[in-house]
């Protein structure tokens, strides 16, 4: 019973089908004779069309499918590497720090092989060509130290000096896509370029990391000079961030680093509590962690507060590696006749990869730096300025409070101020520096052991 009710149900909607298709084709032309032919003819149009579409939607579905597979892939693979840098190195043994120099190589990671990108910010400077220029002459290999210019401003004079370097030089040009107003109450307006710099970095930094999808990079301006070793001395502490958990960046740059003030040493780093900036590298891992809360503005300092920098410390020389022509810009010049245009610019080329540079590793370089600060002769500022302890090759000048500190490092000559209770250049509260020809601590009592964030 059941089969012969199913039959009739069949035969039902094949006649009833059959009937809707006739009216169907008929009342295509109307009025008309429609042969079985034609008919036949139309129906098989249909079908073709219908068959066509939805192998056009296989298709799509089957690439989404790949694209979705693929990406996953990359993420895990992602996420291994980011893993296996996380992952401390067990089988290690560091050296003491006074060794005969050798290579400076870390387990897994080869200072001679890794690529790092040159990420330079460029706006309205037609002058980038000088700091293009030097880049390229000092670079020892395109291929490890592949140069990005992000272009904002949209200043078509400058984007034309850099396509110069694109053709010639596989230079590569990104541009900043959003060059809108940014709207800011009266109080605020003067500082709109600050604004707009916080925005072109992060947009910047994500090409690096998201679309070039590079491990780390070295940040400059278009206003930066750089010395002959620039590209060896980031290549050769490259290693060293990435296997110390305690150091988050390396500078070129050494805010007290004025001729006069810094020795005849060019070889000589140290480890800073201070984020100088002013031609840095920063690891991939690190944009991961701050690149989703990057700040409207103000990015420098924001990265000196404390809820970014977490007590982590970056490298930077005795020597700048950098020195900055750019005397306008946002902040209208401030600073560049009194300061910025007496920074000393290394110009020795120091081989740092075949140097063992592991001393600047934190269980290294803390012994040794807290030995040579408190081993040096006590001193007033007042003996130090007056040269009656010159035959002693270093002296320490002891402050307590935020008013002495300030009041001793302008009568010595070295920038007075504070970023989160953190001042220029210091590492555990001391500042290292020349001053008439005699090594120099401007240091905190020994039992030290931490920032006032009050001092700002």
């Amino acid at each position: 019973m059941r089969r012969k009710h199913l039959v009739v149900v069949v035969v039902t909607i094949f006649l009833c089908w059959n009937i809707m298709m006739y009216y169907v084709l008929v009342s295509k032309n109307p009025g008309k004779s429609i042969s079985f032919e034609e008919k036949l003819t139309w129906l098989e149009a249909d079908i073709q069309h219908e068959l066509k579409e939805n192998t056009g939607l296989l298709e799509q579905l089957q690439r989404q499918a790949k694209q979705k597979s693929r990406a996953a892939v990359e993420m895990d693979a992602r996420q291994n590497m980011e893993a296996a840098i996380k992952r401390p190195n067990q089988h290690r043994t560091e050296a003491p720090v006074n060794l005969p120099a050798r290579t400076n190589k870390e387990p897994g990671v080869d200072a001679n092989s890794v690529v790092l990108p040159i990420l330079m910010i460029a706006c309205n400077r037609v002058t980038v060509s000088r700091s293009l220029d030097q880049l390229l002459k000092y670079r020892t290999s395109p291929e490890r130290f592949p140069i990005i210019v992000s272009q904002d401003c949209g200043h078509q004079a400058t984007a034309e000096v850099i396509q110069k370097y694109v053709a010639s030089d596989n230079v590569i040009h990104i541009q900043q896509p959003d060059l809108s107003d940014i709207e800011l109450p009266w109080p605020k307006k003067k500082f709109s370029g600050y604004y707009k710099i916080a925005r072109h970095y992060k947009w910047a930094l994500n090409q690096i990391f998201h679309h070039f999808n590079h491990s780390a990079v070295i940040i400059v301006e278009d206003d930066l000079d750089v010395s002959p070793d620039f590209f060896e001395y980031f290549a050769a502490t490259y290693p060293i961030l990435t296997s110390d958990p305690s150091l988050w960046c390396v500078s070129a740059w050494n805010d007290n680093g004025k001729n006069g003030m810094v020795s005849d040493e060019p070889e000589l780093l140290y480890r800073s509590d201070f984020f100088p900036g002013l031609g840095w590298m920063m690891e991939r891992k690190l944009w991961l962690e701050i690149g989703p809360k990057w700040p409207v503005t103000f990015w420098d300092d924001w990265m000196r507060h404390q809820d970014q920098r977490k007590d982590r410390v970056c490298i930077r020389p005795e020597i700048c590696r950098t020195s900055t022509f750019g005397k306008k810009g946002v902040s209208l010049g401030l600073f560049y006749e009194k300061h910025l245009k007496h920074i000393k610019l290394n110009d020795k080329f120091v081989a740092f990869t075949q140097k063992d540079l592991s001393y600047l590793k934190k269980e290294n370089y803390d012994p040794w730096f807290k030995s040579m600060v408190y081993d040096t002769p006590e001193v007033t500022v007042a003996e130090v300025m007056s040269g009656s302890k010159k035959h002693l090759k270093a002296l320490r000048v002891t402050y307590t409070t935020k008013e002495q500190y300030k009041s001793i490092a302008k009568r010595l000559g070295i920038m007075d101020d504070f970023k989160a209770g953190v001042p220029r250049v210091a590492y555990r509260g001391v500042n290292s520096f020349i001053y008439s020809g005699q090594r120099i601590y401007l240091a905190p009592k020994s039992d030290w052991n931490q920032y006032d964030l009050t001092w700002t």
